[in-house]
């Protein structure tokens, strides 16, 4: 099969995939399952498949006390009565794309084993799920860093509870410092909440636990890979993407504490993928385009300690 053969035919797997490059519905929703599998951070969020580039999401609290004395045969007065605060988040979904080039080996690899389509899909699905994860962490838009800029991340959006943790590593005593400085009204949720942090930060933690040689730190520490360690009943959870250079002397990094829930991640369910030939480069070109977007349902519900040191 030369070289034209093979691009034609991997363009036409891909092209039966998309309806002018919108991918159906189902197909669109399969990408998405491969993201959140492939994810870290995607699996703990709540992701909210948008109809729209726009969604807001509602979202009513009682603030203050509901249940009060009553007496028979009389209503609460006024200044009794409850009323719920309602307020909107809303998302707006920004846009993104991937541009990848596959060779002629590759192409011919896969269309040999008819695969190729599910293969393609596969491995963009995850190659973007961790740039994902990334910009969900990272995103600014005050970067220099046009990806970053899209939206505003994790980090750059809590900042209504900060803990400074002084340059000192990930310790006992700081995770107790974000769980004091987390409004008391969102602790009856604490049993959902996860500490976030780096992948060496949670590692630092885990020695000082291991080091303690005690039946408490026994009790606390488990050497299986999926088994996460806690801190004051909390789950202590390493994400890969999470920056550990931040700081003056760029070796430092940030935890967040919250209900991982609380993280809302809008993907408009409208997904592209166009391919182009390019011939005498031997190569089919793909691009991928989706639109998503982040914000926090409750940001007084986070707490962000800065300044914890990574060891090298």
């Amino acid at each position: 099969m030369d070289n034209m053969n093979i691009i034609n035919k991997a363009d036409l797997q891909l092209s039966d995939l998309a309806n002018g490059g919108l991918l159906p519905e189902e197909r669109a929703t399969a990408f998405v399952r491969t993201m959140i599998m492939e994810g870290v951070l995607l699996k703990l969020a709540d992701i909210i498949t948008m109809s729209s580039p726009k969604k807001v999401i509602d979202k009513a609290q009682f603030g203050s006390r509901v249940l009060r004395a009553g007496t028979a045969g009389e209503a609460l007065s006024i200044s009794e009565r409850a009323a719920p605060s309602l307020n909107k988040v809303e998302l707006s979904a920004e846009l993104f794309k991937a541009e990848v080039r596959v060779d002629e080996e590759t192409l011919e690899d896969n269309i040999e084993q008819g695969d190729f389509a599910n293969t393609i899909m596969e491995m963009m699905a995850g190659a973007i799920a961790r740039d994902v994860d990334e910009y969900l962490i990272l995103g600014d838009k005050a970067s220099a860093d046009p990806d970053l800029a899209k939206i505003d991340g994790i980090l750059k959006s809590a900042t209504s509870n900060v803990v400074a943790a002084g340059g000192v590593f990930l310790s006992k005593q700081v995770l107790k410092n974000c769980i004091q400085a987390m409004p008391l009204e969102y602790m009856r949720d604490r049993r959902n909440m996860a500490f976030l942090t780096s992948v060496n930060a949670e590692l630092d933690y885990r020695d000082q636990i291991n080091d303690r040689a005690t039946p408490l730190g026994d009790s606390k520490f488990d050497e299986s890979i999926d088994a996460s360690v806690k801190a004051h009943g909390i789950p202590v959870v390493p994400i890969p993407m999470w920056p550990e250079d931040l700081g003056g002397g760029g070796d430092e990094t940030a935890v967040i504490l919250t209900n991982p829930r609380n993280m809302k991640v809008g993907i408009w369910r409208n997904i592209r993928m166009r391919t182009a030939k390019d011939i005498s480069a031997g190569v089919l070109v793909i691009v991928a385009q989706m639109r998503m977007d982040f914000k926090f349902a409750e940001e007084t519900a986070v707490v962000k300690a800065t300044g914890v040191k990574v060891g090298a």
